[in-house]
């Protein structure tokens, strides 16, 4: 090994690289790695915004500029494709969220010597950080943050309570996993942190799906300008602007078709932003979220049919596809391998895949390849912002 050698590139796990695939912890792109381990920090070497940074398992990669982020995320998308031997006709540049725009967040709260202590956990490890400050999360989400830890400060002995917040169109939406207030006190003191803090709903959840406790009126969060009923936990994209990204590129790649599939459909993130002027088929397995998706779509007159179906379990078959003439999908982290191979056979013309998973898109992209689909464009989306996470829409051309 040579005394010293630069990083050429982050990894897919936030690892710097050099030439002889030397793997550098907090090492960014151009620095300098002596023999030792010691960096050298070069022209893209930031100094991370929080105090956290190192211990919070929430970022990897607050020691990057702006440029090296977005050539991570830029490269894991371009990477993930070569690897199956996907080569896409153009490549966009990444569209990338801003700091402190995320807008739902999985915490944790555990009793901490006599206080609260909430946050994300640390890196690879179930510990977890007493979040005083983040960079990633909207201020909303943090006051909320704020607010819980003075409630669970006042609770006796142990306890281990899962937090989701998510900021809806009334505001704070709050689930709490593994907590129950006892007796009556702790009731009132509840409600009235509800109420002083401008709670939009707090459910609880027990083991046995979530309960509602406070819902002053009923909770909506707006997608492509329709207010939709959001479900407890209900899955959203993780930030306003990526999730006008991925629309933005939906919309724009399937606006000549007039009869329009939108696969592992959710609360109807793609299929109300296709809606207008065109036939919309929401498929999804998640009741709440269907029905929520289809009484929206009926309140804003588009002509959107929502079918309870699992697409795992019972994908839409390649003879049910072929009166489309555009697909959009949105699977989980695992893909939709089976359901991919129907549309494969279907001969839809212009399939948009949207994925949080270069690596399992990629794997389920070779099927349309194989199929005759040209790879027309990949768009490389970081909603998770100084994460390894790494969002992708994808338009694929018969």
């Amino acid at each position: 090994m040579s005394e010293t050698e630069q990083i050429i590139r982050i990894a897919a796990k936030g690892d710097g690289i050099t030439a002889s695939g030397r793997h550098v912890r907090y090492a960014a792109p151009g620095d300098t790695i002596s023999a030792d381990g010691a960096i050298t920090p070069g022209p893209h070497h930031a100094t991370p915004p929080c105090r956290h940074f190192g211990k919070c398992g929430g970022c990897q990669l607050q020691h990057c500029d702006d440029e090296a982020l977005a050539g991570f995320v830029r490269d894991r998308v371009v990477n993930a494709a070569e690897g199956q031997g996907l080569v896409p006709a153009k490549v966009a540049a990444p569209h990338m969220s801003p700091p402190n725009s995320r807008r739902r967040a999985s915490l944790r709260a555990i009793n901490g010597g006599g206080r609260a202590v909430i946050g994300f956990n640390e890196g690879g490890s179930h510990k977890v950080v007493d979040m005083r400050e983040c960079h990633v999360l909207r201020p909303e989400l943090m006051a909320a943050r704020d607010t819980l830890a003075a409630y669970f400060g006042k609770l006796k002995g142990k306890f281990a309570i899962g937090v989701e917040l998510a900021l809806l169109d009334q505001g704070i939406d709050c689930l709490l996993s593994g907590f129950m207030p006892e007796g009556l006190e702790q009731t009132e003191d509840l409600l009235e942190l509800c109420r002083r803090s401008g709670f939009a709903r707090l459910s609880l959840d027990q083991g046995y799906g979530p309960e509602g406790f406070w819902e002053p009126e009923p909770v909506t969060i707006t997608l492509s300008g329709t207010p939709v009923a959001c479900p407890p936990g209900a899955f959203l994209q993780a930030t306003d602007d990526g999730e006008a990204a991925l629309a933005g590129a939906a919309q724009e790649w399937l606006a000549g078709c007039t009869n329009v599939a939108d696969l592992f459909s959710g609360l109807g993130t793609f299929a109300l932003a296709l809606g207008e002027g065109r036939k919309v088929l929401a498929a999804e397995a998640e009741r709440a979220a269907l029905l929520a998706c289809r009484t929206a779509g009926a309140k804003a007159g588009l002509q959107l049919e929502a079918a309870h179906r699992d697409l795992f379990r019972n994908p839409l078959r390649a003879e049910e596809l072929r009166g489309f003439d555009g697909i959009v999908l949105d699977p989980p982290r695992a893909g939709a391998r089976t359901q991919v191979e129907q549309i494969a056979a279907s001969g839809v013309e212009r399939v948009v895949y949207i994925s949080c998973n270069p690596s399992s898109w990629a794997r389920d992209a070779t099927l349309l390849r194989e199929a005759g689909y040209e790879l027309a464009e990949l768009r490389p989306v970081g909603q998770f912002r100084w994460s390894i996470h790494v969002e992708l829409a994808s338009l694929f051309v018969k």
